[in-house]
């Protein structure tokens, strides 16, 4: 599946792309890569070179591109109508469907974006708790607001808990109103938050940050200590939520948080995201519900649009049919298990970590449990791996590879040859 060189078609849109658009891109990845349809686990460019997908849309499509089934209610209500900027059915059955799976869900808010989301989960803490600042976990990434962007991916990370804004324009209001602790270290994050305990509205963590699984014990101690001091705890599952399980990481991992948000998974590909939890939080979105001073206004012009409501809602009932769960997780695991082993055969130091739904290759032989010893990791490296393999046919994120439930035996069949190549690039 060696790829062709860019067509003329290609080379076009690039120059087009470089005129009006900063960088020529979207923002998300290069301008280069320019896709033109997906169908189940693999997508095309412009140029015609077919790809095997692990990008996904940045994970949305976990039931792969143009599934027939959510094409197909997505068209019936086309005939409709779009969107409201008022309730409707759709939308109220996927609120239902996300309380009834999500542990933490007894009221449910709908957005267009994760930013959006964890920005929303952030304030309503800080409104239920009557108290400005928010932990996070340094290296987790929960979108593109300004609160999201302290310490997600600073070069030279300050002592903690100090944040490190993660790009211009930020004011530095934003940095003093947010306290960073290392993921994993319950010990350091348990005396920021003991030190700090009075000034803080919430706390919000990746339960998965980025590809590191939670070590043993760090997500109850947060749940722990956040309850001890009545502190609102958020799990941002925008990536894990309806992934790693059917009701997320919360049920995955048996800690229930008080807030939680959702998106990719959850949408079949349109633009919707949601904030979930107990209803003493949420109800500070209703005004009948709190004092003036307590209400926190949500208004968003395409939240709960029907049309992502009802792609939203086919996925689910998708996911939700037997044995769905364990063979994604099966065709994640394969892929992981055989780039491990081949990254060990040919004596290249590296770590496959993750879920088997969503993993990524680290190139170092050091241990990996928090944002700060990610940067041990040789970055060129991965850029090279990222950039070989999809001259081989296939794509992922710089960050990670997400795992469909359309990816076929021929699609890992021709991963695997894809990977074998790209070692014995590395190696050489």
């Amino acid at each position: 599946m060696t790829q062709n060189k860019p067509s003329q078609l290609a080379r076009d849109l690039i120059s087009r792309a470089n005129r009006v658009l900063p960088g020529g891109s979207l923002g998300n990845l290069g301008g280069d890569l320019l896709i033109d349809r997906g169908e189940g686990g693999r997508v095309w460019d412009v140029s015609g070179n077919e790809y095997v997908d692990y990008l996904l849309g940045s994970g949305p499509m976990i039931v792969g591109h143009s599934h027939p089934e959510v094409l197909a209610a997505v068209r019936q209500q086309l005939d409709k109508g779009t969107t409201f900027f008022a309730g409707n059915e759709h939308a109220i059955e996927l609120a239902e469907e996300i309380v009834r799976a999500v542990p933490c869900a007894e009221q449910v808010r709908f957005v267009s974006t994760g930013s959006e989301a964890t920005l929303y989960a952030m304030r309503a803490a800080r409104a239920f708790r009557g108290r400005d600042k928010i932990l996070k976990l340094e290296g987790g990434f929960h979108g593109m607001n300004d609160y999201a962007l302290m310490s997600v991916f600073p070069t030279d990370p300050p002592d903690f808990p100090q944040a490190a804004p993660g790009s211009a324009g930020i004011p530095s209001a934003v940095q003093e109103s947010m306290l960073i602790a290392p993921f994993n270290d319950l010990e350091t994050t348990t005396a920021i938050i003991d030190r700090h305990h009075d000034e803080l509205g919430g706390i919000i963590v990746e339960p998965i940050q980025r590809v590191l699984p939670p070590a043993p014990g760090f997500l109850e101690g947060l749940r722990e200590i956040s309850e001890h001091y009545g502190i609102p705890l958020i799990f941002d599952e925008i990536v894990t939520g309806f992934r790693v399980a059917y009701g997320g990481a919360q049920e995955y991992f048996g800690v229930t948080p008080d807030l939680c948000t959702l998106g990719k998974a959850a949408t079949g590909g349109f633009p919707l995201a949601a904030v979930a939890g107990k209803s003493e939080i949420m109800s500070h979105m209703d005004a009948n519900s709190v004092p003036s001073e307590s209400f926190l206004p949500q208004i968003g012009t395409l939240s709960g649009n029907p049309i992502a409501a009802v792609a939203g809602l086919k996925t689910l009932e998708i996911l939700r049919r037997e044995g769905t769960y364990e063979r994604l997780a099966a065709t994640g695991q394969r892929l992981l298990d055989a780039l491990q082993q081949l990254l060990e055969q040919a004596e290249i130091p590296a770590k496959v970590m993750g879920h088997s739904t969503f993993f990524d290759v680290y190139f170092t032989d050091s241990e990996i449990t928090d944002y700060r010893s990610t940067l041990l990791a040789d970055t060129s490296k991965l850029a090279q791996f990222n950039s070989v393999l999809r001259s081989e046919g296939v794509i992922k994120g710089s960050p990670k590879f997400y795992v469909s439930t359309a990816h076929t035996d021929d699609d890992l069949s021709r991963t695997f040859g894809a990977f074998e190549r790209v070692v014995d690039q590395l190696r050489e």
